[in-house]
């Protein structure tokens, strides 16, 4: 299978483009910085928020290739902060990393899978595209978006033979935690002084979490499925229940569950 990756240079990505390459597909992948590059990858330099360097990636893989059969989203930044401190700014670079960067590519893509009439999509969400997390809202809303697109995005496509696949993965130990951007003015730490000590809290978790690895031999056995699952929730079992108790619970004493749990 020809198969395009947004986002290989560490992380989700660099693992599973090193799992699908290792399988005997033909792997592209995207990249804003230099990495160590894997052999038999193909590397294709390109910033989400950059509409031409997005289209030049794609052209450059059916130039090559004539087709893509799989399209993996996984390019993404955080932000972590109280709400209120997020600037405008840091808003829109949040939207437009996670989902405006999304949209770019599936923009471009799904016109060559619809005329192929097979593909399948795999857009990389979040547990937090399940459930809003505290101090990390905007990155929340991000993932919310995604889950969104990517349902109506699935209705639309199913006459023509492509799947839309979300993985939500609960916490991973990648690069994702250090490059967090972390909004804490002086004011922020006294109006929240639960900030602090929630954010330590998820990035231990995070830090001990599954390795990138197990995300990509679950992303491999999926292309091999006929009829794929609409979503994969990849987390430990906890993480699962939580989003089973979101479903079952009345809101109010959710919302307890996860206060206590990210200690607010």
């Amino acid at each position: 299978m020809v198969i395009l990756i947004t986002g290989i240079s560490s992380g989700f990505g660099r693992a599973i483009a090193l799992k699908l390459s290792s399988n005997g597909h033909k792997v592209y992948g995207t990249y804003r910085h230099s990495s160590e590059q894997i052999p038999g990858v193909t590397y294709l330099k390109a910033d989400v928020l950059d509409e031409d360097a997005v289209r030049s990636a794609v052209n450059a893989v059916i130039q090559a290739e004539g087709r893509i059969d799989v399209f993996i989203n996984n390019a993404g930044m955080g932000i972590g902060g109280p709400l209120e401190f997020i600037s405008i700014d840091d808003a829109r670079r949040q939207m437009d990393v996670n989902f405006i960067g999304m949209v770019k590519f599936l923009n471009l893509v799904v016109p060559i899978m619809r005329n192929q009439h097979q593909g399948h999509i795999i857009c990389i969400s979040s547990i937090g595209g399940l459930m809003g997390l505290p101090y990390q809202g905007m990155y929340s809303a991000s993932k919310f978006a995604t889950e969104g697109y990517c349902e109506a995005l699935r209705l639309e496509l199913r006459r023509f033979g492509i799947h839309v696949t979300v993985i939500n993965p609960g916490d991973f130990s990648t690069g994702f935690t250090a490059s967090r951007t972390k909004v804490c003015p002086t004011e922020a730490m006294t109006a929240y002084p639960g900030y602090a000590r929630s954010m330590q809290s998820i990035e231990k978790d995070e830090k001990t979490g599954l390795k990138p690895e197990h995300l990509a031999r679950r992303i491999s056995r999926i292309l091999l499925k006929k009829h794929p699952r609409n979503r994969y929730i990849i987390a430990t079992p906890v993480q699962k229940a939580s989003v089973l108790l979101k479903r079952i619970l009345p809101s109010k004493w959710y919302d307890r569950i996860l206060a206590s749990y990210y200690k607010l």
